[in-house]
């Protein structure tokens, strides 16, 4: 059997830059144990697989562990790869996933994701995430993921946390956030329980930092900038309890996997 592999980087418009997704067109499903393996062989954040389904498809993400319920930046990965590669006269797509319908819209070079808000509460600090973040923050709020909000776009910078405290935390990933100087925000993000010691560019957690941040500036739209090695931009919009992420998305490489017979 052979498989189609693209390898996009998303929320970015040049190689190298962004998070890289693996992107697997299927004509039909395969087993839960081969799409692991396929996402723990390619060894990136996160495998993207879909199949047709009505009008549309169906989209699930594996990390190199585990399959997740949320992904952004393979989400627009997988809508790259439909508009450009396989149906370039698609200009939005439709995805069912585990988090119900997502939908991309293209309008040129730029792709339009909509995703459910995840609202954040603030709660008390664990000292478990302090520990393992290693700089005490301003407040810590909670959705999916921690996120913790520092004064400075320095301070975001300069965490260096310790992986193995946050891999003990029962928690999907932690987000560090701040203010940004030529931003509206930026933010770091840490998944080291999914075998994912730093996301470059997290759309999934701009569900949680928009919200925020659009209650915190007063604002409905927000430039971002995730300030990871990598780096990656995003214009993301509050619509309702919808969240608008806009970004691009550059190719890497096309392959084939081989399965056997």
């Amino acid at each position: 059997m052979q498989i189609p592999l693209y390898q996009v980087d998303a929320f970015t418009s040049r190689v190298f830059g962004g998070n890289p997704a693996a992107v697997c067109p299927l004509e039909e499903w395969l087993d839960d144990t081969t799409l692991q393996s396929i996402a723990l062989e390619n060894n990136l954040a996160e495998t993207a697989f879909f199949v047709t389904e009505g009008n549309g498809y169906r989209l699930r993400w594996f990390t190199p562990t585990t399959e997740v319920d949320l992904c952004g930046h393979a989400t627009l990965g997988s809508a790259y790869v439909l508009m450009k590669h396989i149906d370039r006269g698609q200009t939005e797509v439709a995805f069912a996933t585990r988090s119900g319908e997502l939908r991309v819209k293209r309008d040129g070079d730029r792709y339009e994701l909509d995703f459910p808000s995840l609202a954040p509460r603030r709660v008390d600090m664990p000292a478990e995430l302090i520990a393992g973040l290693g700089l005490e923050p301003e407040e810590v709020w909670l959705a999916r993921d921690y996120m913790a909000v520092y004064s400075t776009e320095q301070q975001v910078r300069a965490l260096r946390p310790d992986f193995t405290k946050l891999r003990a935390i029962d928690m999907f990933g932690a987000i560090a956030t701040a203010p940004g100087r030529e931003v509206d925000f930026v933010s770091r993000f840490f998944a080291p329980s999914r075998g994912i010691d730093e996301d470059p560019v997290t759309g999934s957690a701009h569900c949680t930092l928009t919200p925020y941040w659009s209650n915190r500036l007063g604002k409905p739209e927000l430039q971002a900038r995730q300030i990871s090695a990598r780096g990656g931009e995003l214009l993301c919009r509050m619509q309702g309890d919808r969240v608008s992420m806009v970004g691009s998305a550059a190719l890497y490489a096309i392959g084939t996997i081989y399965l056997g017979d």
